[in-house]
Parts: C-alpha cells; structure tokens; sequence
C-alpha cells in the first residue's frame, strides 16, 4: 500500500499540480451571495428585476397548475359520463356490493370447513394407513 507521498510522487508532477489546484480553489471559494438582502451589489433596481422575475415564474407556473387541473377534470367528467366503470364501485351499488361481500364470505367459511373436514378425514386415513390398515391407503 503506497503512503500519500508516495503516491504523488507516482503521479507526476501535472497530476501533484491538478490535485493541489483543486484543493486551493475548495479552500478558497467563497459563499455565493444569491439572495442575500445584504448583498452591496443588490441596487433597487436589481432587487425590482429579481422580484418581476420571481412574479412572472410564479404566474407561469399558476397558469400552468390551472390548466392542468381543468384538463384534469374534464377527463374525469368525460369518465364519469361514459358509464365505462369496469366494475369499480359506484354509490348506488352500495346495498348490492354489500349482499355479494356477505354471500362471498358465507361460501368461503363453507369452503374452509370442507376443508378442515377433507382434511382431518385425510389425516385420520394416513394414521390408519401407517398403524396397517392397507385398505385405508390410497
């Protein structure tokens, strides 16, 4: 494993060069003062651009999110008129999807208990099967 020094002296001296630019130039960077009220170079003229600006981006956007919400809601009112539901669930069908929920968790609690029943008769077979009954092997 090659220790620091070593390592940029392997480099050469225009890496050595590159390296220690990148570092001064890290070290001796200052903070940009963007949109810092207390920044001298902000004249009132500036400070009236930089608001224009930000009132026109705010606008741009505003008629943006406006548009998009009313092409939004014409899609779904273009849904809604189409009848085209795909089974999703609409208000009036609350009673009947309720009856179906109620006759569906009726056949599966049927389903289970034939289950446990096929089940324990299964278990019941293999115990007789392997105590020598034969016939009860299948």
């Amino acid at each position: 494993m090659m220790r620091g020094s070593h390592f940029l002296r392997a480099l050469g001296a225009p890496a050595f060069a590159m390296v220690s630019a990148a570092t001064l130039a890290t070290a001796f960077a200052s903070p940009a003062l963007a949109d810092d009220p207390r920044d001298p170079t902000m004249t009132p003229e500036a400070i009236a651009r930089d608001r224009a600006i930000i009132r026109k981006l705010n606008q741009d956007q505003l008629a943006y999110v406006r548009q998009r919400d009313a092409q939004y809601a014409k899609g779904w009112k273009a849904y809604r008129q189409s009848g085209d539901d795909d089974g999703d669930f609409e208000e009036g069908d609350y009673p009947s999807g309720r009856a179906d929920y109620a006759r569906q968790s009726r056949d599966y609690a049927q389903a289970r208990r034939d289950y446990e029943t096929d089940l324990a008769q299964w278990r019941r077979d293999v115990a007789a099967c392997r105590a020598g009954n034969y016939s009860r092997c299948r």
